[in-house]
């Protein structure tokens, strides 16, 4: 839906505001607003987290300063800011008091100011942008915007009534999108599972609804096609864990370029079913130190909390310790189809080595053990298409739905940027339905 303009213009003389409504005010910050300076402890103010999306009450996983006596004063109302150029949008007008990290510039609003309206202006894609373009730092891609800088950085305001009507617009049309942008994110979940799940039955189960079955006596395989034969992976395959040069990091062993290396977070970073290539090397003398397993590998994480997942190689590569490789793999197995075998009892195997506080792992023994049910070869070829015809619908079904949510996060931005600059007219809409449908 297009939305109207306002009547007439003017030139704020500013670049990132540009032409504003001819009655809205064209000042500086500091004439908004103050800034709190008070210091105080975590202890008496809660601590809070600046994020992207808002100010929440502190996050598990922020990091936890010892001096908590020394941190910025918030309350409710105020506007927080990171002014850190590497935390770029996390800011908000915080419905809580409590304290920030002394990094964050606290704004205290004046008259004329609508917080819920300033949530959306100065968290807008285009007044970041001039946020941190006026910083300093003496590192190239890290600087910090102070209120001293910040203070005179114009904005343009519109009247107070009319700042209420542009937050509700936004908070109501905001609403739909974030719904459609969960609704595809639920999709693509279903879709990762139900993928899953057809590949976990393929592997187990076969083709062939029609098929005598048999008990496997496997707990995660259940019932199997009776002619397949169930068998331990040491049957099949050498199981040979890789091993990383000591002491880590060391220059004499890593950043050379004789050999790709390759490292849990290589295997695990994303679901492709092959490894093309690695960002870390090797020296020499580091590739003397470790294992060098040869393209076309199947290889396996077998430590930590992202233990369970295969990859195959597709280039020479030596590996670290915390990956186990299958060598001189029987002829009668196709190397896909036992990785999507593994792949499949993933959660399963991370499941039962849940135990204790240690460090979750899986030594070779362990994974010498893994049972599995081995069709003949031709029928792990008929599975292992008829997987990567199923992954590649679900795949562009997947990409479709990214596609959407991509969408509908530029036209958010873009709707909130053009509310509050004034470059769309939403005073008649911010009491009736503004949007049918966003595509």
């Amino acid at each position: 839906m297009s939305f109207p303009r306002y009547p007439i213009y003017k030139d704020s003389g500013v670049e990132w505001l540009g032409e504003v409504p001819e009655h809205w005010e064209v000042k500086r910050i500091g004439y908004y607003f103050t800034e709190r300076r008070e210091k105080v402890s975590d202890k008496d103010f809660p601590p809070l987290s600046v994020t992207k999306n808002g100010i929440v009450p502190q996050l598990e996983t922020a990091a936890k300063s010892d001096d908590g006596d020394n941190r910025k004063r918030v309350c409710q109302d105020d506007f927080v800011i990171n002014s850190r150029s590497d935390r770029k949008g996390s800011a908000g007008a915080s419905n809580l008091d409590g304290s920030v990290s002394l990094i964050c510039t606290v704004l205290r609003p004046q008259e004329h100011v609508y917080m819920p309206f300033v949530h959306h202006l100065l968290r807008c894609q285009a007044f970041q942008e001039e946020f941190y373009r006026n910083g300093k730092g003496i590192v190239a891609d890290l600087w910090s915007t102070n209120y001293s800088e910040m203070r005179n950085i114009i904005l343009g305001m519109p009247p107070l009534p009319e700042q209420n009507q542009i937050a509700t617009f936004l908070d109501r049309e905001i609403a739909k999108i974030d719904e459609l942008v969960a609704e595809q994110r639920r999709l693509m979940e279903l879709l990762k599972e139900k993928r899953q799940a057809v590949i976990s039955h393929a592997v187990t189960k076969g083709l062939n609804p029609d098929a005598p079955m048999k008990p496997s006596c496997v707990e995660w395989l259940g019932e199997v096609p009776a002619h397949w034969r169930v068998m331990p992976i040491w049957i099949i395959a050498s199981v040979v864990r890789g091993a990383s040069p000591r002491p880590a990091g060391d220059p004499r062993y890593f950043g050379g370029s004789a050999a790709p290396w390759v490292t849990v977070g290589e295997i695990t970073k994303d679901d492709a079913v092959y490894l093309t290539e690695t960002e870390a090397f090797l020296t020499q003398e580091g590739a003397e130190r470790s294992n060098l397993f040869p393209s076309g590998t199947l290889i396996y994480s077998n430590s930590g909390a992202t233990l369970g997942v295969p990859k195959i190689l597709q280039l020479d590569a030596c590996a670290n310790d915390g990956v186990v490789a299958f060598l001189a793999l029987h002829n009668d197995v196709k190397t896909e189809f036992l990785y999507h075998y593994l792949d499949s009892i993933t959660d399963c195997i991370r499941d039962k080595v849940k135990q204790g506080s240690g460090q979750p792992n899986l030594n070779t023994d362990i994974v010498k053990a893994f049972r599995f049910a081995l069709p003949p070869l031709d029928e792990q070829d008929s599975i292992v298409g008829r997987i990567t015809e199923l992954s590649d619908h679900f795949g562009s079904l997947t990409t479709e739905a990214q596609r959407a949510i991509d969408l509908l996060q530029e036209r958010r931005t873009a709707l909130i940027s053009a509310a509050v600059t004034g470059q769309i007219d939403v005073r008649a809409l911010s009491q009736t339905k503004a949007m049918e449908t966003v595509t």
